[in-house]
């Protein structure tokens, strides 16, 4: 499997992570990410014993798009700061069902993960599980039935962007986990991490790096808006 890499120096790997690839290995135990990376690092740089590669944040399974693992432990510490201090500019790609209410606005919502059902519930503030999810959106473009949204996370919570878009009535395009009753078995869920920026952990300038979806349906409706260079 090829992984495009999309910025690589002595402290940091950042990717374009495939869809339906697990970042991490599960007990699904099909190829993940983490170590396939790891796998390919010890080929190109001929290195002997095991390969070091801290995970630094997650991608959902079926979600395609920029990740970013640390490659010395210096780097794993300093980026785990960055993402506790929500020092780290987020910004992906959704095409959902129907249209928001408003043309760009934030969205706040109190999140509760079942575990068992790997799954999560917009709950009321009080419960005993209950965390703040924050995100905003800006509609970049629309047809009739779909809309295609810049989504900038301002929390990291699991699954967050799914659940709070179809809490709006506008599930995403593809989720058969949030969006089965106007999904069909076997689309592929239109959400992608399309950009991350933040300041290098060594060097301390900014780093932006930007992954564009690939060329499929419903992603092709929208060329113009988001330009395919470099393909």
């Amino acid at each position: 499997m090829k992984i495009p890499i999309l910025y690589e120096d002595n402290h940091l790997l950042i990717v374009e992570k495939p869809i339906n690839i697990p970042v991490q290995a599960d007990n699904t135990r099909d190829k993940d990410l983490l170590t396939l990376l790891k796998q390919d690092i010890k080929v190109r740089y001929q290195k002997p014993g095991n390969v070091f590669l801290g995970l630094v944040h997650r991608l959902d399974r079926p979600v395609g798009g920029v990740i970013v693992f640390a490659k010395t432990s210096k780097a794993a510490s300093r980026m785990s700061d960055v993402m506790r201090r929500q020092a780290i500019d987020r910004s992906y790609l959704a095409v959902v069902r129907g249209g928001p209410d408003r043309e760009q606005a934030k969205l706040e919502h109190f999140l509760s993960k079942n575990q068992q059902e790997n799954k999560v519930y917009a709950v009321p503030s009080h419960h005993k599980q209950a965390k703040k999810a924050l995100l905003s959106y800006k509609t970049l473009a629309q047809t009739k039935q779909l809309s295609l949204l810049s989504v900038q996370l301002q929390t990291g919570r699991s699954h967050q962007i799914r659940v709070q878009l179809a809490e709006t009535g506008t599930p995403i395009y593809g989720d058969q986990k949030y969006g089965y009753h106007v999904n069909q078995p076997g689309q592929q869920i239109a959400l992608w991490a399309h950009s991350l920026s933040f300041e290098h952990p060594t060097k301390k300038e900014r780093i932006t790096v930007d992954s564009l979806p690939p060329r499929e349906y419903p992603w092709n409706l929208w060329q113009d808006v988001y330009p395919n260079k470099n393909r």
